[in-house]
């Protein structure tokens, strides 16, 4: 299981165009190397990852938990998409390399933890400068030694895992399933298998971490805010080279905030939405091949992973050419009014629903307002009307971590129709979405759309918003951008 484990390329890590070397060069690159060992140390957030192994393990008391982080996906061909590990596997481990996973076996008191991974290329072979393993041609990777040193966690060879798995007990075994083809099958279903296609045992093991990552600990609110801080940069960044004048293309805007998610952390934790214009109507805009206009808004929803792969996600709304219009400022300031209201409703003990219905009211009041809703706002708000969803369609947030869109096999009680918790940290983004077909809107609202988005952390008095380093009202983002434009380009540094 440790070649090959994804594409269906060679077992032995070459490709079809290699070349076929001599003997006397392969004698000659088997020669001379000096053996070097990376200068590693405990890392300062092992112990919290080392928690939350003990916190599952307490759950699931005399049973066998494997954990895959996943392997390399085929971009085209030969090549492959940058790997990012499985969150579940990366909160539990803090191991960023593919191919791993995670084994939890039954010690009587607890449960003993392993990492099965892929050590560096061998020596004793021509792994290290044949294969698309090797660290001639990828870079060095850890020995065994090293990443358990890095850590503090067993470690164990690749190759020892399906003798492992093939060990393993049924029915006192689960796992989390979806990451690793070849680890599932493996572990065949013991309890067959749900609609969804999960085996109803180890969907309660993908449950069970999702719950428990609800709450965030000091370390992980730290890189959060982290994350959050490099946003911030990365939208001063956009603004600082949006010109008021002409127009430049979403994908440049784009650019520049990925250059600083590269520069600043691991890279985006989502594809970026920029979207000018009617683009902004549309929720999920990736394309970002439009180009921005003079008296149009700009809605950009953007975020960086930060290196521990917590990510922000914040959504701004920028008048191109500096000041809102004045029907642009009045859904504006519907949105940022329904934003606030949210915002403050947040506390421990608060039903997620009640935030839901505290912001869309006043989004359904501002389009009574409007005069666009054909009933009442009491009967638009009922649940068998809805109609004001219309030009909302999505609820007024997510919870948010090491996932973009955390927890999310949470089950539904504990989620949304759970209530709040200290330490639990969520979007608050309300919007307004008038398409450019939408008959049923004046000519002048076709085409306008505006979402605010912060990153709120649920306190014991309330919230906390963590991404207030960038403005909200309408009066604060014309004068931050005047600023921003003022101060200039810069890079990253």
């Amino acid at each position: 299981m440790t070649e090959g484990r994804t594409d269906g390329t060679p077992t032995d890590g070459t490709e079809s165009h290699d070349p076929d070397f001599p003997e006397a060069f392969l004698s000659f690159m088997r020669q001379g190397w000096r053996d070097t060992a990376l200068p590693v140390a405990p890392r300062p957030e092992a112990p919290n990852y080392a928690k939350r192994r003990a916190a599952l393990s307490a759950a699931f008391p005399g049973e066998t938990l494997v954990i895959p982080t996943g392997t390399e996906k085929v971009r085209a061909n030969d090549t492959a998409y940058p790997f990012r590990p499985g969150s579940d596997f990366a909160y539990l481990t803090g191991d960023h390399d593919p191919d791993s996973v995670l084994v939890l076996r039954p010690n009587g008191s607890g449960h003993d933890a392993t990492l099965y991974m892929r050590p560096r290329s061998s020596r004793e072979n021509d792994e290290f400068f044949r294969s698309r393993h090797g660290e001639l041609w990828v870079g060095r990777r850890h020995t065994l030694a090293e990443k358990s040193t890095e850590l503090g966690l067993p470690t164990a060879d690749l190759t020892g895992l399906e003798a492992t798995l093939a060990d393993l007990a049924p029915g006192r075994t689960r796992v989390l399933r979806g990451f690793d083809a070849q680890v599932d099958a493996a572990i065949r279903p013991y309890d067959g298998v749900r609609a969804d296609g999960q085996p109803p045992r180890d969907r309660e093991l993908a449950i069970a971490i999702s719950e428990q990552k609800l709450v965030k600990d000091e370390w992980e609110i730290g890189q959060l805010q982290d994350a959050i801080d490099a946003t911030v940069r990365g939208f001063e960044d956009v603004a600082r080279i949006l010109p008021a004048e002409r127009a430049v293309s979403e994908r440049l805007l784009e650019g520049i905030f990925a250059l600083r998610a590269r520069h600043d952390g691991n890279d985006v934790g989502y594809g970026s939405i920029v979207g000018a214009a009617e683009h902004a109507t549309i929720l999920h805009w990736v394309h970002n091949h439009g180009a921005t206009r003079p008296g149009d808004l700009l809605l950009m929803d953007m975020g960086v992973e930060g290196r521990n792969l917590y990510t922000a996600d914040v959504t701004r709304v920028l008048p191109v050419s500096g000041r809102f219009t004045a029907l642009q400022r009045q859904v504006y300031d519907i949105v940022y009014a329904s934003q606030q209201a949210g915002i403050e409703a947040i506390r421990p003990g608060v039903k997620f629903k009640d935030v839901h219905l505290t912001c869309m009211r006043v989004l359904a009041e501002g389009l009574a307002e409007l005069g666009l809703l054909p009933v009442s706002v009491d009967e638009a708000m009922d649940e068998k009307s809805s109609v004001y969803r219309r030009w909302t369609l999505h609820g007024f947030g997510h919870m948010l971590g090491i996932d973009v869109h955390d927890c999310s096999n949470a089950r539904k009680e504990t989620y949304r129709d759970g209530t709040l918790g200290e330490g639990y940290v969520l979007t608050v983004e309300p919007g307004l979405y008038f398409q450019p077909e939408d008959e049923l809107v004046p000519a002048e609202l076709r085409g306008v759309g505006v979402r605010i988005e912060d990153d709120v952390l649920v306190t014991s008095t309330g919230a906390v918003n963590l991404s207030a380093g960038l403005p909200r009202t309408s009066d604060e983002v014309e004068t931050w951008l005047a600023e921003q434009r003022a101060a200039g380009a810069r890079l990253p540094g």
